[in-house]
């Protein structure tokens, strides 16, 4: 009875240690009007990640000091966090922003240099930056992506992503961000084919302006997109943030969208 018992806990810290946990979150106008207080609530949401990707990051001053400090929150609460900023996208026709990743040292090992991919920055307003993780002696990259809005028509940009994995054959992808398009779209069956599948299905992620009935959720942007034949899935969702707040206007100066995430091991 013990050497099963050792057996069954061996096999549930092995699998518990193989996981690795990913979020995505559009953090509406991150910058310096974030107060240290929403910092706060910002690290208390992502705490218990161990990859953070971070959409609308603002471009001009205290963009990239806002992940400093909430890197720095983070490293208060007992795991040691590192983090990668990007350049301004090149985008002159729109909103040009930056993106972030900020992960567990511990748990992984960026690998290289992170990267914008600039094949199709013509093409993509806010051309989507990447960085590879290594994690057990496997990796995996992020592709984090902030499409333009729903009106501009966003499938003219997401279309291209059917060209990255070719274009990165020995990289195993996750397309991860807030893609303004829900994954319903036919702009997506092409990845579909290829044998990517989104992690949520008819799940909303932007907050509306106001409350009807208790539905707060406005609309089915946020996503993440794995390949199936190299990485199991374990488990998703996304995190009602909200809930902790007294209103949804409170809630909204951390941001319009709920951060979605994703636990996966590599195959």
């Amino acid at each position: 009875m013990k050497r099963i018992l050792l057996v069954f806990l061996i096999l549930f810290y092995t699998l518990l240690y193989s996981q690795t946990k990913l979020l995505s979150w559009n953090i509406e106008n991150f910058g310096q009007s974030k107060s240290q207080v929403e910092i706060a609530d910002i690290a208390q949401t992502v705490r218990d990640y161990d990859i953070i990707a971070i959409q609308e990051v603002v471009a001009g001053y205290g963009g990239a000091q806002a992940v400093a400090k909430l890197a720095d929150e983070l490293n208060r609460k007992g795991s040691k966090w590192d983090y990668v900023i990007s350049d301004p996208t090149s985008s002159s026709a729109y909103k040009t922003e930056r993106y972030a990743f900020i992960w567990k040292t511990a748990k992984l090992k960026l690998i290289g240099t992170a990267w914008l991919e600039k094949k199709y920055h013509l093409e993509i307003d806010r051309e989507p930056y990447l960085a590879t993780f290594q994690y057990q002696k496997k990796q995996f990259t992020v592709v984090n992506f902030h499409a333009i809005t729903k009106k501009m028509q966003p499938e003219t940009e997401i279309k291209y992503f059917k060209f990255l994995p070719d274009e990165y054959p020995t990289l195993n992808l996750i397309f991860a961000g807030d893609f303004n398009c829900p994954q319903s779209h036919t702009v997506f069956n092409p990845l579909k084919k290829m044998g990517y599948q989104p992690i949520l299905v008819g799940q909303k992620t932007s907050l509306k302006q106001k409350c009807k009935n208790n539905n707060c959720l406005a609309s089915e942007f946020d996503n993440m997109y794995y390949k199936t034949s190299k990485i199991k899935s374990i488990n998703s969702g996304v995190i009602s943030f909200y809930k902790n707040f007294n209103s949804l206007k409170e809630a909204r100066k951390i941001s319009d969208h709920i951060p979605i995430w994703f636990e996966f091991s590599l195959n």
